[in-house]
């Protein structure tokens, strides 16, 4: 007997290498094969006589076997199974390709399905390899002659496979227990889970289909709901320090600032200095487009943390990206008496006002190196006010007394767990994530429907736009020209590749490629650097520091500098294969440039042929707006390419997408109506174990 625990090896027909086949997509047990679920379908339900069946159509007919016989293209070789099938309206011949296997299989005389499309060519009028399946007496069929799933598949193993084993497990849809609470499913028209898991699979009609598909969508949507809000609501029940606005010395930093907040930075930090104020901790995503002033913003929350008493830290997702943080809150600070400390695995410096020479015996040097063991002295005896750095810094041995507040940069979910790691015996630290990855809204109803949110629209005034354009082939010689013009004049340049190494089966440029290309014949007088993922930490950090100083005149690299550091001088973005990146993407590689007061260039360059990569290109040349490409984004490409959710406690969506928009309100509407009424859900215990199961899954913290 099938249980939902079987592993899959023990069901019929898998052996041991398909076992391991099925673990590669993540299918080890039958529970796990139903709740597989088909990524598009096949409507092959309606039955038509053989006489019915015309060139270039498509469809389903049922017959007899009259012949079935194999034979060999010598010119092509290729084995051919021919067979001619017959019923009371007339015969059709049918071909397949490198299947001799067939003669086997399917016998003179078989009543068979066949389902597929009608050629014409050399065989004359056929139907070309159709899924074909035995008609048993008291059988439903499963590959043809029905609506039929098509499932994502592993090399070696074929869908038909998978819906073979799907087929033998579908049955256990009636043992899933029902989670969702009975009035949720009344209110929202919800179909039973048991009917749910049945029709998703193998789906009577088109509408039990779209009822099926619109449950698992909504409890899929649901569970992310209702965890983000208990979440919310659990960290509400904590205390954070009340952080009062002082106005003096926030006047007197932005004051001596060498620009004018714009009005999207000013509303952002008094969003931030508002909820911090609370005496709860704050949960704000600062979002906003690179060259936006997001640092200037999480700074001035950093000197009223500071100005009260309280302590900050500040992880960046890059050693280079924290030392340049380091540099940039360093000078912001000048004026101020607050200790900035740098730790990260390759430095270790301290910012030295004054009035705290014990930290080093050169008063006259304003960052002195120290060793981590002296860093971690100072840091734990409070004497570092703002500790900058890698995601390391949860993981050293750092006792942060009355710390106030955490800024990470570019990482969107901070799990309990860190938070608890920096709160130590004291109170709950306020939190402020920042991005520059622009958001779509759907993605925000459905990810960080824990977060209060704040959005940067504007640039600084004076910041210059940047010049995009979509290089034709037959123009990258004068791209080139001048680039090399562009760099007689001082300044530099980037070339992103999609991939580090060669390969013959994409067709595109490499890293490594280009890099060798661009030294050798295009640029052999220049300096040109190369950065890709796999190179080892320093070497990295070496590459981008001489490119930093303007000792490597064109830096070729991987998408590793997507989320960067500022390279004031460079005023060139060259993106080789453009059509493979996203719209938001290339929008963060164009942000790497037009950092200064020096006008600044994006080129596209793309082999493709496609109508729709062009397309996309085009939109990058007219529209500047992150938010607007986000939105783009998601129209073009669909909601599963759009974003990388796989992100920390991020969950990968199975079945719902961020093109749900009225799914996902009626799953957030629910998610509130339920936990209002019942804030503990203590009178849900197979919902919360359904939570639980659901959170271990996803590795939600």
């Amino acid at each position: 007997m099938i249980t939902l625990e079987m592993p899959a090896e023990n069901l019929l027909r898998v052996g041991k290498a398909t076992a391991k086949k099925l673990q590669n997509l993540g299918l080890r047990t039958a529970e796990d094969l139903l709740f597989y679920f088909p990524f598009r379908y096949e409507d092959w339900s309606k039955i038509l006589p053989i006489s019915q069946l015309t060139y270039g159509s498509a469809g389903t007919c049922r017959g007899r076997v009259e012949l079935i016989k194999n034979t060999r293209s010598f010119h092509k070789r290729k084995n051919i199974t021919e067979a001619l099938v017959s019923d009371k309206s007339g015969s059709i011949k049918v071909v397949w390709f490198n299947q001799p296997f067939l003669t086997k299989v399917l016998k003179v005389g078989d009543e068979i399905f066949l389902s597929g499309r009608v050629d014409f060519d050399r065989f004359g009028i056929h139907l070309t390899s159709p899924s074909y399946e035995k008609i048993r007496k008291g059988e439903e069929a499963t590959h043809t002659a029905r609506i039929v799933p098509v499932y994502r598949t592993t090399e070696s193993l074929t869908t038909k496979q998978i819906r073979f084993l799907v087929k033998l497990v579908a049955p256990l849809a009636a043992r899933v227990r029902d989670w969702m609470p009975p009035e949720i499913k009344k209110d929202f028209n919800l179909v039973n889970l048991s009917q749910a898991l049945k029709q998703i699979h193998f789906p009577d009609s088109v509408s039990v289909l779209k009822e099926a598909r619109h449950r698992l969508k909504f409890d899929e949507l649901f569970l992310i709901q209702i965890h983000n809000l208990l979440l919310k609501a659990n960290l509400q029940k904590s205390t954070a320090p009340a952080i009062t606005f002082r106005e003096a010395e926030t006047k007197k930093f932005t004051g001596a600032l060498p620009f004018k907040l714009t009005d999207g930075q000013r509303q952002a930090a008094w969003e931030i200095l508002k909820d911090m104020a609370s005496g709860k901790p704050m949960n704000r995503l600062l979002e906003g487009d690179v060259g936006s002033g997001k640092t200037v913003v999480a700074a001035i929350a950093a000197l009223n943390v500071f100005s009260n008493g309280y302590r900050s830290v500040f992880m960046a997702p890059t050693e280079i990206l924290a030392r340049q943080h380091y540099e940039t809150l360093r000078g912001l600070f000048n004026d101020f008496p607050i200790v900035v400390g740098l730790l990260t695995r390759t430095n270790v410096m301290v910012k030295d006002p004054k009035d705290l020479k014990d930290l080093n015996d050169r008063e006259d040097i304003d960052d002195c190196k120290m060793s981590k063991s002296g860093f971690l002295k100072q840091a734990n005896e409070g004497k570092i006010d703002l500790i900058i750095g890698t995601h390391a810094l949860i993981q050293e041995k750092i006792k942060i007394e009355n710390i106030g507040l955490a800024i990470v940069d570019e990482q969107h979910r901070f799990g309990v767990k860190q938070r608890q790691a920096l709160k130590g015996d004291g109170e709950m630290p306020h939190f402020l994530s920042m991005t520059a990855t622009p958001i779509p809204r759907t993605m925000s109803l459905v990810f960080f429907s824990d977060l209060d949110l704040s959005v940067i629209k504007e640039m600084p005034v004076g910041r210059k736009k940047i010049l995009t354009k979509v290089v034709a082939p037959e123009n990258r010689s004068k791209a080139y020209d001048f680039i090399a013009k562009e760099i007689k004049n001082g300044r530099q340049a980037f070339v992103i590749c999609p991939l580090i190494d060669l390969s013959d089966k994409l067709g595109v440029k490499s890293a490594k490629e280009e890099y060798k290309r661009l030294s050798q014949e295009i640029f052999p007088a220049l300096k040109i650097g190369l950065l890709h993922g796999k190179m080892k930490s320093e070497d990295k950090e070496k590459v981008m520091k001489d490119f930093l100083e303007n000792k490597i005149n064109i830096l070729v690299s991987t998408s590793v500098v997507e989320v960067g550091v500022d390279v004031p001088n460079a005023t060139i973005m060259m993106i080789e294969g453009a059509e493979r990146f996203g719209l938001a993407q290339l929008h963060q590689f164009r942000g790497r440039v037009g950092r200064s007061i020096f006008q600044s260039y994006c080129f596209l360059f793309s082999e493709s042929e496609n109508e729709e990569a062009a397309k996309r290109l085009v939109v990058m040349t007219t529209c500047n707006d992150g938010f607007s490409l986000a939105e783009k984004d998601l129209e073009f490409r669909g909601p599963g390419e759009v974003w990388g959710v796989r992100q920390s406690g991020m969950p990968d969506l199975r079945i719902a997408t961020l093109a749900d928009y009225d799914i996902i309100k009626q799953a957030k509407e629910a998610a509130e109506q339920l936990i209002k009424k019942d804030p503990e859900l203590s009178d849900l215990p197979y919902l919360l174990e359904k939570l639980d199961d659901f959170e271990k899954e996803v590795h939600l913290e």
